[in-house]
Order: structure tokens, then C-alpha cells, then sequence
């Protein structure tokens, strides 16, 4: 869908209460329209006047930054804001961090510009910014927080108050534009930086094609996802809990009693079908090299037996499980959530699509604080929110009805009352809250 400049920069403080009156007819093909598949979740969505985004009545969105604004340490928001997650500030304040999913090298075009002695690799576009929102959802400030970097998809929140924030490219020196780092890592971002921090690359987490991250807060251990159509899912023990660059081990996982030939994707006939609610037992097997010069360290744990996972993207720990997605897993290719125990050392297949209308292309995911799942969806065509909860029934809840962008980055903020989320292109962050109490 095309969309003028004066249309996007009409957005700024856009506004929109889903509460304009619509009848049972209009309900229904509301749901016929936009794939509702189940009458859980908050009911049909509503037509926006601002033709951005459909939520059901009772909510409200604000936008509170937007790809060009101008920022406070004079550069403007960078594009494409892909993951991000929300933090306690200071006097009431949210801090948020976004990634800017910005590919390839140069000083033109839209990139996150940092001081080049603080940047990973100074020819590089991607990194992160900090925005600040105050309690009544409006924008404070915005900064770029870490730079240098390239296409930082996703990553995920720490328990100590910091930022992971993931590359999904594996490019070195030899690929050439000047660059003079070799990239696939992660890297840390605290909360409380008031301005850029030096990029420095957390090695022994590993060099491959990142995208997510989330941690245990029971034992420090950090979960991975890699966003390749044979990724793996990993998890990292740090020597020291907390203190990431001080190192530790690498390790992928193993579904016990099917080494080797396991893909979980439900379309490998080698590997059989794997049952939604089927628990299996988990093993882990240790990465060898964690930072080869070659994109192998998946290869490295398929070849003692780990499983892989069909392009695994977001990942969340909530209601003591981490849940994660593969994008174009399942029978019919439109996406799985898988659910790992910490505790029981078990995984699951917890959603299943069935059809695009229910769910597809899984990204971004955050467990909700009154125990979903928000689904951020990234496909071609129209792309929606969705949630799913613990007993696994999806529903619908919001719909990008500006263009057919992605959505990213969905996060809650402290006191549970707002959700935020991204519009990946042009590049939008919005603020939304309402009666959450009230899914049916």
C-alpha cells in the first residue's frame, strides 16, 4: 500500500479510541474479513480514522516516534525499528530500546550515527536507539544507544536492567564496502545509558545469523534463536551470571531420542510429526567453536545431533518457559511457537498453524503480564497482531491497516498498562492501552 509523506508525518501524535460503534453485521464480516478464528481475545477490531492501526473497542494507540524525527543529540530517527523492549526509568519514565534492522554500509541513507571511537564497525548502518516516554505515553527524548553494527533484528531483555540486541548477518572484511569487523554477534546495551555506549561483541555467545534472545532469571542461562531455515536453538552459560562478557559456553539442544536427522518443521518425512502438546526430553550438546571464520556453528551442533528449527525468530521467557517461534515452521509453512521448561528440561509444540487467517510468519513475541502471548507478524500482504493463550487458542488483536509492513518489537511496559509496539517501515513506535482485563 502506498503512502505519501504528508500522510506519514501527519501521524505525529496520531491518535485513535477503539470505540466507535459498529454493528453485528459489520462484526461479523470483521471477522470473516481479518481472520478472527475464535471468539476469545477482546472482540471484532474497529476502523481507524487514521487508516494506521484497527484494535478492539476500548483501546487507544499514540504514536510516540517516527522514522525522520529529529532526535536529541541532533540526528534523525534511524529506519526500519525492529525489536525492542521497555524499562523502568526515572520519575515515572519508560526506556525503551529499539533495534534499527538497518543492512549494508556507507554515510548515506538513513543509519545510526554514534561517534566512530564507540562504533563496532564505523562503516556500518545498524544499531540502537533509547526513546523515553513519560507516564502519560508521550515522547521525552530519543538518542542513539550503540552503533556500528548491522541489521540488529531482534535480541531481548536481561533481569539486570540491559538491552541485548542481536545481529542477523554474518559478513567479515572479505565481503569488502570497508568493512573491518567480522559480524554475528551480540551486544549489550544498560538501560540507564544516556548516550551511545561502546559496541563490544559478546564472542562466546557465538558468531551466527542472530535474532533473539531471553534469560532465565532462575539461573542466568541465556537462550538463543537463529534465523536460518536449519537454525538451531542455543543456550549460553555465562561464567559469571550477569556479566556476559566475561564469557562461558555455548551449547545447542538435542531432542532426546531423535538425534541427527531431526528437523521439526512437521515437513521432513525423515524426522516424523511432531504433536501439538507432545512433550519431549531435551539434551545439550557443546558448540566447539562458538566464533568460526566460516557461518558453521549450526553445522558444528547438527553434526553431534542437535534439532533444528525452521527459521527460529522471537523468543520471550515468561510464566517461568521461554517460548519461541519458527517463522515458516509447520506442515503447511505459515509458523510454530515452541515452548521449552527450563525446570522439567522439556519442549513442546505449543501453536501450530493451521492457516494463514489464524496465524502467520510468527516474529517478534512477548508474553503478555496477564500471561498470553502477543505475536508480531511478518508476512506479505496484511499482517496483524495475534495472541495466544496458555491453553494455546490463538485470536486476533490488532491490524496494521497503513501497510503491509511488519509488525516488531512488542514489549509492555512496567506497570503492565501499555504495550509497545513498531511498525518496522517507515519506521513508527506506538503506545497502546485499554481494558486488558478483559479478554473473553
Amino acid at each position: 500500500m502506498a503512502y505519501s509523506r504528508r500522510k506519514f508525518f501527519g501521524l505525529a501524535g496520531a491518535t485513535a479510541a477503539g470505540t466507535l460503534a459498529i454493528s453485528p453485521l459489520q462484526a461479523f464480516l470483521a471477522n470473516k474479513a481479518f481472520g478472527q478464528t475464535t471468539t476469545m481475545g477482546y472482540g471484532p477490531l474497529v476502523p481507524d480514522p487514521n487508516n494506521l492501526l484497527e484494535l478492539p473497542a476500548g483501546f487507544k494507540y499514540r504514536v510516540i516516534s517516527r522514522t525522520g524525527d529529529l532526535m536529541a543529540d541532533g540526528n534523525p530517527v534511524p529506519n526500519l525499528h525492529d525489536g525492542m523492549a521497555a524499562f523502568q526509568g526515572p520519575r515515572g519514565t519508560t526506556i525503551l530500546i529499539c533495534n534499527h534492522e538497518i543492512n549494508g554500509t556507507g554515510v548515506t541513507g538513513s543509519r545510526v550515527q554514534v561517534p566512530s571511537d564507540l562504533a563496532y564497525d564505523p562503516v556500518c548502518k545498524g544499531g540502537t536507539t533509547n526513546i523515553v516516554v513519560n507516564s502519560n505515553r508521550q515522547l521525552v527524548k530519543q538518542f542513539a544507544s550503540l552503533g556500528g553494527t548491522i541489521r540488529n533484528c531482534a535480541g531481548g531483555p536481561t533481569p539486570w536492567g540491559s538491552w541485548i540486541t542481536s545481529e542477523e548477518n554474518t559478513t567479515t572484511p572479505a565481503n569488502g564496502e570497508g568493512r573491518v569487523q567480522s559480524h554475528g554477534f551480540n551486544f549489550e546495551i544498560p538501560a540507564s545509558a544516556t548516550g551511545p555506549v561502546k559496541a563490544v561483541p559478546l564472542v562466546d555467545m557465538g558468531r551466527f545469523n542472530h535474532e533473539a534472545i531471553a534469560v532465565d532469571p532462575k539461573t542466568g542461562y541465556v537462550y538463543e534463536t537463529e534465523d536460518r531455515g536449519d537454525g538451531l536453538f542455543y543456550r549460553f552459560i555465562p561464567n559469571v551470571p550477569g556479566k556476559l562478557a566475561e564469557g562461558g559456553k555455548l551449547q545447542a539442544m538435542v531432542i532426546v531420542g531423535k538425534p541427527f536427522a531431526v528437523n521439526t518443521n512437521n515437513r521432513d518425512l525423515n524426522s516424523g510429526q511432531f504433536a501439538v502438546g507432545q512433550k519431549y526430553s531435551v539434551d545439550w550438546v557443546d558448540i566447539p567453536n562458538p566464533n568460526p571464520i566460516a557461518d558453521d556453528v549450526r553445522f558444528q551442533g547438527s553434526n553431534l545431533g542437535a534439532a533444528r528449527f525452521s527459521r527460529g525468530e522471537g523468543i520471550w521467557y515468561g510464566n517461568g518457559e521461554i517460548y519461541f517461534a519458527a517463522t515458516n515452521g509447520g506442515l503447511i509453512s505459515r509458523g510454530q511457537i515452541w515452548r521449552y521448561i527450563p525446570g522439567d528440561e522439556t519442549i513442546d509444540l505449543f501453536v501450530e498453524s493451521k492457516s494463514a487467517d489464524e496465524l502467520k510468519a510468527p516474529d517478534n513475541i512477548v508474553v503478555a503480564p496477564f500471561g498470553d502471548l502477543i505475536i508480531c507478524e511478518d508476512a506479505s500482504g496484511t499482517n496483524f497482531l495475534r495472541g495466544v493463550t496458555p491453553q494455546g487458542q490463538l485470536y486476533t488483536f490488532a491490524r496494521n491497516a497503513f501497510n503491509g509492513s511488519e509488525f516488531a518489537g512488542a514489549c509492555f511496559s512496567p506497570d503492565n498498562q501499555t504495550m509497545f509496539v513498531n511498525v518496522q517501515s517507515p519506521g513508527i513506535t506506538l503506545a497502546i492501552w485499554g481494558p486488558w482485563n478483559s479478554r473473553q
